[in-house]
């Protein structure tokens, strides 16, 4: 198993300064994997004081010696993706084929847009007679969440890297392993030491040392809007620049005139993709008044298709990645019978043959109204909210009446007439009949749901500053 319990820092393995540590814990079966220890601020310091001492040199290299690294980088992590596939199947509970292929692959995907777009990416361009330069904003701060780990942890320190930038990276501590894993491969190429740091631990413990400290230029978090306010608060006081990608409640609208038997089951399988736990999963499914009946049936029906197993059995849903998130996920079930909403299927009693894991049924909610609980907050778990509305105008407002705008989808007969539906809804991406991400372009949202934009050119400029140098483009 991956050894967590060292720290990557100046180009070197270390010993945490204290002896801090917590299990790692398989949520199949709630087994110890391992341990994973917990850093505190003598060991933030020793990793902003390397990346530091190392940004001089790494932000003069040239585009052809980054890119270099990066190559390097991206085809290790194809070497190493069933190596990291079975790390994140292992800590948090993703089914093998999803582990290996969307989660491990996404390290591969966004290391290889950045690289594309680091080519030609025009560092310095002439605005009449200034000279606009884009350069490397510093030493920043990577937290990373456990849910997508390795997706997150490469749209981070891939565009940083292609920067210019210097970095410490502190992954979840509920799933550190394929972070280590990442860390023993920039070792292996030769990344110069200080420009890539690995400390472990809980927000609690080193997260104020790591936000909030004056060497640091910019802080990257993905996790909690709870989260994110608190680090936008410790770092406020030294004016560094702040991104956040937070919590969501997207809105999925389904317009009459769309294809029901293919929409609601897209829908029903977005929202319980890797266990539903996605800040952008579609979770308030909303569909005319006329057809909720149906609507309510299709979703009953594709729900209990899903099989919930083992990860190691590659079901199409594992379970729940952490104890305080299941026990999360159950309440919420619990509440939303309680203020009334009707439950078609699922439910908050474990599943039989699994009672060992933290899993949860695919559970569906009908007659949901806008004042419950399950309609307002992020529930992340694998839980859909089916909501009815009389009007186009009202299922737009009802998308739009949440603190949240990270992401929305549109179903339509023609794509101009859910274009029509996207261009009004409050959020950083909307997806039309089921079109895909796209790793290319940019991934954030509007509101409590963050600031700053993620993905291929966005998200390299995210890590870059604007000089104005007068006089200096060239007649």
């Amino acid at each position: 198993m991956v050894d967590a319990t060292r720290f990557y820092i100046d180009g070197r393995w270390v010993a945490p300064a204290d002896d801090a540590r917590a299990a790692v814990v398989d949520p199949a079966d709630r087994s110890v994997i391992g341990e994973v220890a917990l850093g505190g601020p003598a060991d933030a310091e020793a990793a902003i004081a390397a990346a530091r001492a190392a940004f001089p040199g790494w932000s003069a290299t040239t585009r052809e010696q980054r890119l270099e690294y990066l190559e390097a980088i991206n085809l290790a992590l194809i070497a190493r993706s069933d190596e990291i596939g079975n790390a994140i199947m292992r800590e948090m509970g993703a089914p093998r084929r999803l582990a290996r292929r969307a989660q491990a692959g996404s390290g591969p995907q966004h290391f290889g847009e950045v690289i594309r777009v680091l080519r030609d990416y025009p560092f310095e361009t002439p605005l009449g007679s200034t000279l606009l330069q884009r350069e490397a904003i510093g030493v920043c701060v990577l937290i990373t969440p456990w849910n997508w780990p390795m997706n997150q942890i490469a749209t981070k320190v891939a565009p940083a890297l292609a920067a210019g930038c210097t970095m410490v990276l502190k992954p979840s501590e509920l799933a550190p392993l394929d972070a280590v894993i990442l860390a023993e491969i920039i070792d292996s190429v030769g990344l110069p030491a200080g420009v890539f740091n690995l400390v472990h631990g809980s927000g609690a413990a080193i997260g104020d040392a790591l936000t909030g400290h004056p060497d640091v230029d910019m802080v990257s978090f993905t996790g909690s809007t709870r989260a994110g306010v608190a680090i936008a608060a410790n770092a406020a006081p030294t004016i560094k620049r702040v991104a956040l990608e937070l919590g969501g409640k997207s809105a999925c609208i389904v317009l009459p005139d769309a294809d029901f038997a293919k929409a609601i089951p897209a829908t029903v399988q977005g929202c319980m993709l890797n266990t539903g736990q996605s800040c952008n999963a579609p979770t308030r499914l909303m569909v005319p008044r006329a057809r909720l009946d149906d609507a309510c049936h299709l979703a009953k029906h594709a729900a209990e298709a899903i099989r919930l197993g083992m990860p190691i059995d590659d079901p199409d849903m594992g379970p729940v990645a952490n104890e305080a998130q299941y026990g999360r996920v159950i309440a919420m079930i619990d509440q939303a019978i309680s203020e009334g909403a009707t439950l078609l299927t699922g439910g908050s009693a474990p599943p039989a043959g699994l009672e060992r894991g933290l899993f949860v049924r695919p559970t569906v909610f009908c007659g949901v109204t806008p004042d419950m609980t399950i309609a307002r907050e992020e529930v992340f778990g694998p839980v859909l909210a089916i909501m009815a509305y009389d009007s186009v105008e009202e299922a737009v407002a009802l998308a739009n009446d949440s603190p949240y705008g990270l992401s929305g989808y549109v179903w339509a007969e023609t794509r101009d007439a859910a274009r029509a539906v996207a261009r009004q809804l409050r959020t950083g991406m909307v997806h039309l009949n089921g079109a895909p991400l796209d790793s290319a372009a940019p991934f954030g949202g509007y509101k409590m749901s963050g600031n700053g934009r993620e993905w291929g050119r966005f998200g390299l400029e995210e890590f870059l500053e604007i000089k104005s140098i007068y006089g200096g483009a060239e007649a």
